[in-house]
């Protein structure tokens, strides 16, 4: 079951609701459009509010309820973890969208939403606090998941290193942005 579920969440992970509903609605593809990033941010600079919720609320599911699917099959709080990292590389890099994903950020809330609630709304906190002091959604993502990694650690420490594995891969993604954080050039809102 657990291999099964590992397989599933990476598929599920690899649908790619910023560019589906790109291509449903007519806005513009969010992979050559804006940041280039099919992702809730990049959705909000190019097709709106409204497009950029429903991006946000299905990459959440995405990481979401393979974790929930894993625990009501009875599996550890460890392979509901591996599960949920399956979810966020199946966003990083999608199947069905030549491996070429977003960044992670709102498909491993919503991992960490069903693996620790209050770690997730740690999270939460953090990126809202981020963003509005510095209007940067890159650095709030940044801020938000490695922050909250001690207090999922501490509460449910056999998820430490899948999740440890999902924050280097989410800061990996964020490489770029890094870079222009450090030069002065990143995007504000």
């Amino acid at each position: 079951m657990f291999w099964q579920l590992i397989l599933l969440a990476y598929l599920i992970g690899s649908l790619s609701f910023a560019i589906l509903l790109s291509r449903l609605t007519g806005a513009p593809d969010p992979r050559v459009g804006g940041s280039g990033n099919p992702g809730a941010t990049n959705m909000l600079r190019l097709a709106g509010r409204r497009l950029a919720i429903s991006t946000l609320f299905g990459d959440l599911l995405k990481g979401l309820l393979p974790v929930l699917v894993a625990a009501t099959q009875g599996l550890s709080v460890q392979q509901q973890a591996w599960i949920a990292l399956a979810a966020v590389f199946g966003h990083l890099y999608p199947l069905y969208f030549r491996f070429r994903g977003g960044k992670g950020v709102a498909t491993a809330a919503g991992a960490l939403l069903g693996l620790y609630p209050p770690a997730a709304l740690l999270a939460l906190a953090i990126w809202l606090l981020a963003f509005k002091i510095t209007r940067t959604s890159s650095l709030a993502a940044l801020a938000a998941l490695p922050l909250c990694l001690p207090l999922l650690a501490w509460q449910q420490p056999e998820a430490l290193w899948p999740m440890a594995l999902l924050a280097g891969l989410i800061v990996w993604r964020h490489r770029n942005n890094l870079r222009d954080l450090f030069a002065g050039t990143e995007r504000h809102f």
